[in-house]
């Protein structure tokens, strides 16, 4: 969707080539969970088994590594510097995900050891889409760069959210089991922030982590996170990135599309304080 939108900020209507690009960033997208399933031992995702729960890791890791083959291969169709942006991008998530992996149940973890995280494993595709649309489009350096910077700021903006639902929601809302990230001793801002706040809150959460936790303790955690502003320090990061993501928006060209853009992070946003 963000490939096709950013073609049409100009206000022309969108090309075969924004449409292609926007395919080649979902298919990377899909294969980066295929293999993500698999490192984190998922059996559910969107409500349904995932791939290497119904059919094993091998068949998982060979179909998101056919996944990425065939991104690739579409966006080498639309010339050089999509084709590079791409291999980037994927470079990137394997950034992303290996930061993740050097903190996994460390309650030390920097706050910006998971900005470093999320920039890479979902904000690059989010402003790779937006970049594409824009490229493939002809626009001018300077719409391209703003439409990028927008699709990095909604993308962290994307990523906070989803880890605020993994917090706050429950298993049927998420579609697979909530606080799943603080089992695998993926510690994110809700949490980091609740470690960092100090007190009883903190030093009780402190003494559950670090560890693999069982479903009592998970759901001690959850409630500890829930009750001492964990979510609500996380949707004041989120304002920061909607904040940036707006103000990349106003150095687009005034059309319809752009205004579309302009308030899409804002209302992701406000989706989670309803």
């Amino acid at each position: 969707m963000f490939s096709v939108v950013a073609a049409q900020v100009a206000g022309g209507p969108t090309t075969e080539a924004s449409v292609q690009g926007g395919i080649a960033c979902e298919l990377v997208h899909l294969g980066s969970l295929y293999h993500d399933d698999v490192m984190d031992e998922s059996t559910q995702r969107r409500s349904v088994e995932t791939v290497n729960a119904k059919w094993g890791n091998l068949q998982a890791i060979l179909a998101g590594d056919f996944l990425l083959a065939r991104a690739s291969e579409i966006a080498a169709s639309l010339g050089t510097e999509v084709a590079a942006l791409l291999a980037r991008t994927i470079g990137r998530l394997c950034e992303g995900q290996i930061e993740e992996l050097r903190h996994t149940y460390n309650i030390a973890r920097p706050v910006e050891s998971y900005l470093s995280s999320i920039g890479g494993k979902t904000a690059s595709l989010y402003s790779t889409s937006a970049r594409i649309g824009g490229l493939v489009s002809g626009f001018t350096p300077a719409v391209v760069d703003a439409l990028t910077e927008f699709g990095d700021a909604y993308g962290m903006v994307f990523q906070i959210v989803d880890d605020m639902l993994d917090i706050s929601s429950t298993d049927a809302e998420l579609g697979k089991p909530a606080g799943h990230d603080m089992v695998e001793g993926v510690y994110t801002y809700p949490v980091l922030h609740t470690l960092a706040s100090g007190g009883v809150p903190a030093r009780e959460l402190a003494d559950l982590l670090g560890k693999p936790l069982s479903s009592i303790e998970k759901d001690k955690a959850l409630s500890i996170v829930r009750t001492n502003g964990g979510v609500e320090a996380a949707i004041g990061l989120a304002e920061t990135y909607v904040d940036k993501a707006e103000q990349a928006c106003d150095r687009l060209p005034n059309s319809a599309a752009s205004v579309a853009l302009r308030r899409a992070s804002g209302a992701l946003l406000d989706s989670v304080r309803r």
